[in-house]
């Protein structure tokens, strides 16, 4: 069993008992949860006047447990059913514009376990060619995320040129002049220390550690850097001039995957545009369960599904 809030219990009868209002709730309980591509799936068990029925949230749904006796067989069609939701064009566009930076993150955290089994020279290269790979990923998100005013853009793949761009025009102006000098410094040196891993014949263990360890800052802060120019974050609150900004996040009731975040002053009433943001960026498993072991059996169900039960029909 799985502990869970008074609020989810209540969002859990009160979905119930709209589904079925003729029913009372005799016993309700969180009894598993699996995280698949990171959006979180809870399992409750729920006994009723009407019989026992799942409910799986994320979106909400329920199955009756007379179809559905075993709970791994509903999770897996409840999961089915999400793939299949149409999404329309104009959202996956929409999905797209704030996505560029997870790719380059991911593959940021699997270059320690590269660096891990790294044992040979050619190693030590391969180290060398993925620190310049995530170098021009980088560049390349950043030119997706946001439209840089340049009256001749360089090549795509031209790497100081869009250095240069990107912080000049980020952190531009003469009160900038040091965050400017140290981000172009850091990208810069870098990108001349990747090259120099990749065809070095005298390369070690160490230089390649040095070589993840310096992309992981650099491409870090400057992802962190245009995060905030695209979520719109002051420096400070505009209103009252703290630095004490954070960011307040919020999810449709109708969209719960949908996550947009606007920054907010906590010292007085400021609150910025909100801005829809990638809820994804990160390393997480593609799959986290919690509740119970997998034993791994296969399952067989073993009664015909030809019409799914609803509690207004139950008896039927």
């Amino acid at each position: 069993m799985l502990t869970s809030t008074k609020e989810e219990r209540r969002s859990v009868e009160e979905y119930f008992l709209w589904q079925s209002p003729e029913a009372t709730i005799s016993f309700l309980q969180k009894v598993y949860c699996e995280t698949v591509a990171g959006h979180r799936h809870d399992v409750w068990d729920v006994h009723a006047s009407d019989g026992r029925w799942w409910i799986i949230t994320n979106p909400t749904n329920l199955y009756s447990q007379t179809q559905f006796p075993n709970m791994d067989y509903a999770v897996t069609f409840h999961l089915g059913l999400c793939l299949r939701i149409p999404r329309t064009d104009s959202e996956n566009k929409a999905d797209a514009f704030f996505t560029p930076f997870s790719a380059v993150l991911n593959e940021l955290n699997v270059l320690p376990d590269a660096l891990g089994q790294a044992k040979s020279l050619s190693d030590y290269q391969g180290i060398g060619v993925k620190c310049r790979e995530l170098l021009l990923s980088f560049v390349g998100a950043a030119q997706d995320a946001i439209n840089w005013s340049v009256e001749k853009p360089p090549q795509r793949a031209n790497f100081r040129a869009w250095i240069d761009i990107i912080f000049d025009t980020v952190l531009g102006g003469q009160a900038q002049q040091e965050r400017r000098r140290l981000f172009k410094s850091l990208f810069n040196e870098a990108w001349t220390f990747s090259n120099w891993l990749t065809h070095t014949k005298s390369a070690t263990w160490h230089d390649a550690e040095a070589a993840q360890t310096t992309i992981d800052h650099a491409i870090g802060f400057g992802t962190s850097l245009l995060l905030r120019v695209i979520r719109l974050v002051p420096e400070e609150c505009p209103k009252c001039g703290s630095p004490d900004i954070a960011p307040q996040e919020s999810r449709p009731a109708e969209r719960p995957n949908t996550v947009w975040q606007r920054p907010a002053c906590r010292d007085c009433d400021w609150t910025g545009l909100p801005v829809r943001v990638d809820p994804k960026a990160s390393s997480l498993p593609l799959i986290k369960r919690e509740g119970r072991e997998d034993t791994g059996e296969c399952i067989v169900p073993n009664v015909p599904l030809t019409k799914l039960a609803h509690p207004r029909n139950a008896d039927e």
